[in-house]
C-alpha cells in the first residue's frame, strides 16, 4: 500500500493577456488582493502564434505573467481558475469596450518539476479537478530545461517564456531553503 503525502505547496502563477494596457494594471490588482504579492513579474510579450482569440478579443494582444506567493496548496487551482472567469467577465462588464472578452486571466502554477495550467474545457490530456475546472501539465522541467508536449499551447513551446518559469522555479527553491532554516 502506498503512503499518502500532503503534497509540496507550489507556487501560484497566471498569464494575463489583453491589448489593453489599463487591464493588466486592473487584473494585477485583483490579482495581489486575492491571490497574494506579485513577486515576479514578466516582460509583456506579443502573443501573436495564433489569431484564436481575434474574434473575442481583437487584434495585438500582449501577454504578461505574474508570479505570486505565498505559496499555495495546488488543490486551490480550480478555485483561482473560477474566479479569473468573474473577473473577466467584470472586467468587460465594467469597461466600455467593444470586445466580447476584452481580458483573459489564466492561472496556474509552478513546481520544481512542471507547469500546470487550468481549464474550464475538458480534452484528453487534461484531468478534471473540481467545480467545473480541469488541469493540464502544459510544460515539464526535464534535463535542465522546458520540454513540451505534444498538446502544449504554440507560445508556450517557444523558449520566450521559459526564462521566467526558470526564475519561478528558483523562488521555490529559495522557498524550501528558507523553511529549511
Amino acid at each position: 500500500m502506498g503512503l499518502i503525502h500532503v503534497p509540496e505547496p507550489v507556487l501560484p502563477m497566471t498569464a494575463v493577456f489583453t491589448h489593453y494596457p489599463e487591464a493588466i494594471e486592473w487584473a494585477k490588482k485583483k490579482i495581489e488582493v486575492h491571490w497574494g504579492k506579485i513577486v515576479l513579474e514578466s516582460e509583456p510579450f506579443p502573443f501573436e502564434q495564433t489569431q484564436y482569440y481575434d474574434a473575442s478579443m481583437g487584434p495585438h494582444l500582449r501577454k504578461i505573467f505574474f508570479a505570486m506567493e505565498p505559496m499555495m496548496d495546488p488543490q486551490r487551482l480550480a478555485e483561482m481558475k473560477n474566479q479569473s472567469n468573474v473577473w473577466e467577465e467584470e472586467f468587460a462588464s465594467e469597461f466600455s469596450v467593444p470586445e466580447v472578452r476584452p481580458l483573459n486571466i489564466d492561472p496556474g502554477y509552478v513546481t520544481l518539476g512542471k507547469l500546470v495550467l487550468a481549464s474550464s474545457k475538458d480534452f484528453y490530456h487534461r484531468i478534471y479537478i473540481g467545480d467545473g475546472i480541469y488541469a493540464e501539465i502544459t510544460l515539464s522541467f526535464t534535463r535542465g530545461e522546458w520540454t513540451a508536449f505534444p498538446w502544449t499551447f504554440p507560445d508556450y513551446r517557444e523558449p520566450t517564456y521559459h526564462p521566467f518559469l526558470t526564475r519561478c522555479r528558483e523562488r521555490i527553491f529559495e522557498h524550501r531553503r528558507k523553511e529549511k532554516g
